[in-house]
């Protein structure tokens, strides 16, 4: 699933081209991915300017004209990509693509998603910090309050693994299985670890890490692992750089390690450390 830089890379993709751009016509080609599709959802869009491309945890929020949000999960294996206005290809001609947006001056936007775990859906503004969707989500790890102690805050009295304490939306938002472990790796703190039992420090080196990996893998453009792909097509290459994710068996990259990296299961999800250096 496509973890916070990627959907903060496909954001940016859609930022470069969209706003200003009128919706001309939506092609809605069935009634429901993860979740069904709202009543008039494709009327509902049609007509309307794009004003802002933003992001919240793992959802991309496309606000329009009048108020109106237009909300979008990619799930499993969610794509939005562009098909130029020159391009005599037509995107319905693939079974998996489900949603196709025209704007004016012809360029197209292709949701596909062969899975169909992605969604979307449709908000009022007003009502956005409430939606059932996102009411629940917790610290951005982005946001410039994302520190040491806005983190042992959100951990404190949990005594949960620290690597399920990540991955809990309620708590941090956006984190997926990938930049938990390579964060835990740089903080030198065990997955295994009781959430609520970090020190002040440990906390803050862990916040330190987790923004750091962030915004490293956005810089690289994602990881590109099985179905991500940039808005353009192209392929993110923060893979290149994992540390632990992935290569158990390999010689620990810490300097002056002398460990290896291992494989642990935590709620059915593959964990990656080194058990010399993360305590």
């Amino acid at each position: 699933m496509p973890e916070l830089p990627e959907v903060e890379t496909v954001r940016r993709g859609l930022e470069a081209r969209l706003p200003g751009r009128r919706i001309v016509a939506v092609d809605q080609r069935r009634p429901d991915l993860r979740i069904a599709f709202p009543p008039d959802f494709a009327g509902r869009l049609a007509d309307r300017r794009i004003e802002q491309l933003d992001r919240r945890a793992k959802y991309l929020l496309i606000r329009l004209d009048g108020g109106l949000v237009w909300i979008v999960h990619l799930g499993m294996s969610g794509r939005l990509g562009f098909v130029e206005p020159a391009d005599a290809a037509d995107p319905c001609a693939d079974p998996h693509a489900h949603v196709v947006v025209t704007f004016d001056g012809g360029l197209r936007l292709v949701y596909r998603d062969a899975r169909r775990f992605g969604l979307m859906t449709l908000a009022v503004e007003e009502e956005l910090a409430a939606h059932p969707l996102l009411g629940h989500l917790g610290l951005e790890p982005l946001d410039p309050q994302f520190d040491g102690a806005a983190l042992a805050g959100v951990l404190a009295g949990r005594q949960t693994a620290l690597k399920a304490a990540l991955l809990d939306q309620r708590l941090i938002a956006g984190i997926g299985n990938i930049y938990a472990c390579e964060a835990m790796f740089r903080a030198g703190l065990s997955p295994q670890r009781p959430a609520g039992g970090l020190t002040r420090r440990e906390a803050g080196r862990l916040a330190k890490a987790i923004r750091a990996v962030l915004t490293e893998a956005i810089a690289a453009g994602g990881s590109s692992l099985r179905d991500y792909v940039h808005a353009d097509g192209g392929l993110g290459y923060f893979q290149h750089r994992f540390a632990v994710y992935d290569r158990e068996g390999s010689v620990c990259p810490k300097p002056g390690c002398r460990g290896t990296v291992g494989r642990l299961v935590q709620s059915n999800r593959s964990t990656f450390f080194c058990a010399t250096c993360q305590h």
